[in-house]
């Protein structure tokens, strides 16, 4: 099931122009499965799960408890969310084992016991995803390192990325387009000058900032409980703010009701290996889609877009494995792949040849001049990592 919205009218901004919003779309593209992780220069973490390039989850970053709790409360207020109840709940849940995380099993256990609606969850998921797009666009660098996983299910409503990257950008330009860009929503408010404050407000507003400004709950946290939204409570709070009768200070996170989580790293990917891998194809997206696939994989990457210099620049640096695209201006993926063959570097290199055909003539002609393997565009990241592991373990087996 995927989650259906109207695309917000967005204009061009620093967040979608940001290399992770890229990488993501492009993971859209390629239908990729499995997990995206993100590491800022601090060491913070973001996870995202997709199945065929759509989004499931994320979390991660620096309140992926106090996140998932606010957003619970928020989208199935029916809920009870006592920590007894979640750990109830989460019975027999192995961390090591399960393909997502803690939050979205228990959205799946609330959902076959019929405590919370899928409509709920699609907002949930949305909002969730939204707030993580959102703080990792305010982070200054990351990078990002993928885990191929094709058996991950969608068994809860998804969410297009399109659409996700379309709400986080209208949050954050909102954000940044009024007074308050400064500041982290995942700050909390705390009264620094109570008698000062009360001063400047009436008896009833005192009452209520003197209950919500407690130094525990977060900008977003006290938005949830006021049932207005972020930008808007931030913006009433800034004269305050301003006048250093309120102040924003960092607060660590809830605990976690899965322990072993917190040690828990993502497992080793094909990073280890360093393999160089080749892919000589005309097309400029092809070769941006392979590189940015490539390297979030673990490999080294070498795209080529002329086929004229696909020989010179392959025997200089003796990829491990070539990418071929079949039809080329100027020559082809037969001639080039002919040519290989014929050089004592390259007679036992793995060569997959990609083409938008499927015809059993082409297939055929590729294998009389040596192609290893044949892969039909557009490309598809499950089967580009899979194609690359088997001919990689091959190649090692018969050295």
């Amino acid at each position: 099931m995927t989650v259906k919205s109207i695309k917000p009218n967005v204009s061009f901004s620093l967040f979608t122009a940001s290399k992770q919003v890229q990488f993501i779309q492009t993971l859209k593209r390629i239908r990729f499965s499995g997990q995206l992780i993100l590491t800022s220069s601090d060491q913070q973490k973001w996870l995202f799960f997709l199945c065929q390039g759509h989004l499931m989850y994320a979390t991660g970053g620096t309140h992926p408890v106090r996140r998932w709790l606010r957003n619970v409360a928020a989208h199935s207020p029916q809920l009870t969310l006592d920590r007894s109840t979640i750990e109830r709940d989460l019975t027999g849940f192995d961390p090591a084992t399960c393909k997502t995380c803690w939050q979205y099993h228990l959205l799946i256990v609330w959902a076959k016991q019929q405590k919370i609606t899928h409509e709920q969850i699609a907002k949930l998921i949305q909002s969730v995803i939204t707030e993580v797009l959102f703080d990792i666009a305010q982070t200054q660098q990351t990078t990002y390192q993928i885990k191929q996983d094709n058996t991950l299910s969608t068994q809860l409503p998804v969410i297009d990325v399109e659409d996700a990257i379309a709400r986080a950008n209208q949050r954050w330009q909102a954000w940044h387009h009024d007074l308050v860009a400064e500041y982290s929503p995942n700050l909390a408010p705390v009264i620094r000058q109570p008698q000062a404050l009360q001063a400047r407000t009436s008896e009833a507003v005192y009452q209520l900032l003197s209950k919500l400004l407690d130094g525990k709950h977060t900008l977003r946290d006290v938005a949830v409980q006021m049932k207005r939204d972020v930008l808007q409570v931030t913006r009433s709070l800034l004269p305050y703010i301003r006048w250093g009768l309120v102040e924003l200070i960092s607060i660590p996170d809830l605990p976690n009701p899965i322990k072993q989580e917190d040690s828990k790293r993502p497992p080793a990917t094909a990073q280890s290996t360093q393999a160089l891998i080749a892919c000589v194809d005309d097309s400029p997206l092809v070769c941006h889609t392979m590189e940015k696939l490539l390297s979030a994989s673990g490999y080294q990457s070498l795209v080529i877009d002329d086929g004229l210099r696909a020989i010179a620049l392959l025997i200089a640096r003796k990829p491990d494995l070539i990418f071929l695209d079949l039809v080329m201006p100027n020559t082809n993926g037969y001639e080039i792949c002919a040519k290989l063959r014929k050089l004592q570097a390259f007679q036992t290199t793995p060569i997959v040849i990609l083409t938008g055909k499927d015809g059993i003539v082409d297939r055929v002609r590729a294998k009389l001049v040596g192609a290893s393997d044949f892969l039909n565009k557009p490309i598809d990241a499950g089967t580009v990592l899979n194609v690359i592991s088997k001919h990689l373990k091959q190649s090692v087996v018969s050295h």
